[in-house]
């Protein structure tokens, strides 16, 4: 007598929730590796971002979105709005997360766009924040009124707790089916989307709240040499005062950039990297179609 097969799932999930509840690191660290740009600066993630994580017997693919944007609502936040939006149809599961101990209008109103015919699960983030361990649990119970959830678990994506948790209880809503993607894959999306994206985080990192929201990167040479990638990045500003802080004295600022984001391609790509980063004045481009087009944006 032999065994029969193991039956495989696989499946989607929408990682939706308001600016800087953690999503991009919640992504990065249920993958295993850093795909999804992070910083505190609200609205960093801009792409609907796919991340691949292949078990024995499940394929879990992760969708990544841009913060629900409630205010400053231009043409490129409008268009963020659209992709979290778009992203809730033919899921099969919806993360919804918050952060530990807060919850305002502002998650009511993502909450209020979640389709009731979806399981959401409420990933209850950042709980190694909390100084007193003891308000998790009426926090828990005051959310729990707010509607139905198919589960509810608190997580540090930052520390890895509870993710093993988190996959138990989105692993039973994934349909019967085979591998999405190839098991070796990460995310669907290529070297020069992740290299723009790695030079945009350093920008965000270096320059704090510095820097208004309105910077892009656009990659103008990626040629694979080799082994090694010869990457020309061109960062985006509205202004001349903007270029002069993100170049810094004697140009410190704009090598310090470049240098972190050429590091973190050698170890994301697992190769050497040749990067030249320039930055260019394009005024009111996060309000130009046009221009929001040829950068990629929906």
């Amino acid at each position: 007598m032999t065994d029969s097969p193991q039956i495989f799932h696989s499946g989607f999930i929408s990682i939706v929730g308001r600016p800087n509840v953690g999503k991009s690191t919640l992504l990065n660290h249920l993958i295993g590796q850093k795909i999804s740009i992070t910083s505190r600066k609200a609205q960093t993630t801009r792409h609907r971002i796919t991340g691949i994580l292949t078990e024995e017997q499940t394929q879990f693919v992760f969708v990544d979105t841009p913060g629900f944007q409630t205010q400053y609502l231009n043409t490129l936040n409008k268009g963020l709005n659209r992709v979290v939006t778009s992203s809730l149809r033919d899921v099969n599961v919806v993360l919804f997360v918050i952060e530990a101990r807060h919850f305002d209008e502002r998650d009511r109103q993502v909450m209020n766009l979640l389709p009731t015919s979806i399981p959401v699960v409420l990933v209850i983030n950042k709980v190694d924040n909390m100084e007193h361990k003891n308000e998790l649990l009426p926090f828990i119970q005051d959310i729990a009124q707010e509607r139905h959830f198919a589960a509810i678990v608190p997580v540090s994506a930052k520390q890895d707790k509870q993710l093993d948790t988190l996959l138990d209880a989105v692993r039973p809503f994934l349909p019967e089916g085979e591998k999405i993607y190839p098991e070796d894959e990460i995310t669907d999306r290529n070297e020069r989307f992740l290299a723009a994206e790695i030079v945009r985080e350093k920008v965000f990192r270096f320059t704090g709240e510095e820097l208004p929201y309105s910077v892009s990167v656009v990659i103008e040479q990626f040629k694979l040499e080799g082994k090694m990638r010869r990457i020309h990045a061109a960062i985006l500003v509205d202004k001349d005062a903007h270029k002069a802080m993100l170049i810094g004295a004697k140009g410190e600022k704009l090598k310090e950039i470049g240098t972190q984001a050429r590091l973190d391609m050698e170890k994301l790509f697992d190769g050497k990297v040749f990067l030249e980063v320039w930055v260019k004045v394009r005024s009111g481009w996060a309000d130009s179609p046009q221009m929001l087009k040829s950068l990629g944006y929906e």
